[in-house]
C-alpha cells in the first residue's frame, strides 16, 4: 500500500542534468522569434557573403549540440 512518490522522469535529477536543462533552454530561446527579430535580424553585417542572421543562428546551433554532447559525456 506504501508506494514511494511518483517522480516526473523528464526533471533533471542531478546537478549536471539541471545545468544542461538549464544551459540548453537558455540558449535555446536564442533562436526564438522575439531575438531573432529584434536583435539578430541584421543583412547589411556579414562575413563571406553570408548575412549576420544566417551566421548566428549557425552559432546558436553548434552551441546547442555543444551542450548535448557536454551532457552525453557526463552521463545526464
Amino acid at each position: 500500500m506504501n508506494e514511494p512518490p511518483r517522480r516526473f522522469r523528464f526533471l533533471p535529477r542531478t546537478r549536471d542534468g539541471r545545468i544542461a536543462a538549464g544551459a540548453f533552454l537558455a540558449i535555446f530561446l536564442l533562436a526564438m522569434p522575439p531575438v531573432t527579430h529584434t536583435l539578430l535580424n541584421r543583412v547589411e553585417p556579414s562575413a563571406f557573403g553570408i548575412p549576420f542572421l544566417y551566421l548566428a543562428l549557425f552559432a546558436v546551433y553548434v552551441s546547442l549540440i555543444g551542450v548535448l554532447i557536454w551532457a552525453y559525456r557526463r552521463g545526464v
